[in-house]
């Protein structure tokens, strides 16, 4: 979406606020509608319902290093609490369509690196940990500081690459693209499909959704998101009912035997503030490596993903700023102190808030439904998960696409702005993370500005980024250097 046609859609639906609520949520100032927070809510919801079923599995198949490993259905119970409450506050606190769940990547830190080395109360200790020493860096401004020392153009970089990032992981999801297993012996890292064709009935639902958004969109049907995804899960649920599928991934699309299940809170409250300092084996070093590397991967996971989320919702201020940026960093380090203390890894902002985005969600008030529609998954779990990833993928790829136009405002012919530009928008897709993009940015930036003599352009908080930036990159020799390898 065009900045011209957001700040046209703002005008054009922006009459004085029909009650407190909207008042409040400044629904009307900010161009929306009730009825498009809701929708916004829902494709929200179910674009990112799969962490329900995914960090289950990720932190369940793991072991600490007792042998022990947490339950499935109590974990399922923690996710949609912590993703439940925090997705609200955001929405009340910070006023913005961001909603926040356990945070992919962080969760397989926790259950493959940090696990193995101590008791689970020890490492979803480091997790509050982390998210206490998030909130002091909110609380004495150095967060949201470094925020704002980062100039416009890489902050736009951001947006695209995040838009090239969801948009890979909508194909990756559905199946359209795969990794080629090391044994093949090939150059060629992703190929289409599982086997270099594609094949299926699930890959033909993804291919049909993508069709379907993409047309709906094109003709700027209300609700073009969520309606594709009701269509092919309505879809899928059919075919799955007639056709011998072997799999369809994490999440099988068929009518639950039993809709209500009840929650189970017994993993709640299970964590050791400073266990691990004393973890036998563990040295002091190697809990502060530890610590450091959650702290820079949710700092700038939620940084990229709070001011991607902004710009294509339209709230950037004249200078590129956030609205309410210090309450929403602030509640994004408390969702991870939630998650920890609920041993459901660490919570922050989630990229797939684009979806509703997309869908046409401008305030907090979308949280009330997405976080809603997580409440009831805590006892409608068998009945809001049955929404399969080749129906919810192609949501993903469409506003892949919205967040992609902001390419355009990027000045291509100085170099000095656009190799930092390109290195962040490919970093995200071609590494899976949207913090080795921005810390390839950052660093790029400053060595092109120190070698065109134009150091003193950078901002001190952005030497001191990048420096740790250099550090995040280079762990694995630094860790062999202190010996704690």
């Amino acid at each position: 979406m065009s900045e011209s046609q957001k700040v046209a859609d703002r005008s054009d639906a922006a009459p004085p606020a029909a009650n407190s609520v909207d008042r409040f949520f400044r629904i009307s100032e900010r161009g929306s509608t009730f009825g498009r927070e809701i929708r916004g809510g829902f494709a929200t919801f179910f674009t990112m319902a799969y962490i329900l079923v995914l960090n289950p599995i990720i932190l369940g198949s793991a072991k600490d290093k007792f042998g022990h490993q947490l339950d499935a259905v109590q974990l399922t119970t923690a996710t949609a609490l912590v993703a439940a409450v925090m997705t609200i506050i955001m929405g009340v606190g910070g006023n913005l369509p961001l909603a926040l769940a356990a945070g992919l990547g962080l969760n397989a830190v926790v259950a493959f690196q940090i696990a193995p080395l101590m008791s689970w109360d020890d490492a979803m200790g480091l997790i509050v940990l982390e998210g206490l020493l998030i909130c002091v860096l909110v609380v004495t401004g150095l967060r949201e500081a470094v925020m704002h020392a980062i100039p416009q153009p890489l902050k736009q970089a951001i947006s695209v690459g995040i838009g090239l990032f969801i948009a890979f992981i909508g194909f990756v999801d559905a199946g359209f693209v795969s990794r080629i297993p090391d044994a093949a012996n090939t150059t060629v890292p992703v190929q289409l499909g599982g086997t270099g064709t594609l094949a299926g009935w699930p890959m033909l639902v993804f291919c049909l959704g993508v069709l379907l958004t993409i047309g709906l969109l094109a003709r700027k049907v209300k609700g073009a998101i969520l309606i594709s995804i009701v269509t092919m899960t309505a879809l899928a649920i059919v075919i799955n009912s007639l056709a011998d599928i072997k799999s369809w991934g994490l999440t099988t699309p068929s009518w639950p035997d039993n809709l209500v299940d009840a929650p189970d809170f017994g993993l709640i409250g299970h964590f050791d503030l400073f266990g691990a300092f004393s973890a036998p084996g563990v040295g002091v070093i190697t809990v502060v490596l530890l610590i450091f590397t959650l702290i820079l991967s949710d700092f700038f996971d939620t940084m990229g993903t709070v001011v991607g989320i902004s710009a294509e919702a339209g709230l950037l201020d004249e200078e590129g700023k956030v609205p309410n940026l210090g309450r929403v960093l602030l509640i994004d380090g408390a969702a991870a102190v939630a998650g920890g203390a609920a041993s459901a890894s660490s919570a922050t902002s989630y990229i797939e808030s684009a979806a509703g985005v997309g869908e046409g969600s401008r305030t907090g008030f979308s949280n009330l439904v997405t976080g809603g529609l997580f409440a009831l998954a805590l006892f409608l779990t068998p009945l809001l998960t049955i929404v399969p990833l080749q129906a919810a993928a192609p949501a993903l790829v469409a506003v892949g696409f919205l967040m992609m136009t902001q390419v355009k405002h990027i000045d291509w012919d100085r170099y000095d702005i656009a190799i930092p530009a390109f290195l962040t928008i490919a970093v995200m897709p071609f590494t899976y993370s949207i913090t080795n993009g921005i810390g390839a940015g950052f660093l790029a930036y400053v060595v092109i500005k120190t070698v065109l003599g134009k150091a003193k352009e950078v901002h001190w908080l952005l030497w001191g980024t990048s420096a740790l930036f250099l550090v995040y990159f280079a762990i694995d020799p630094i860790e062999q250097l202190l010996g704690a390898k």
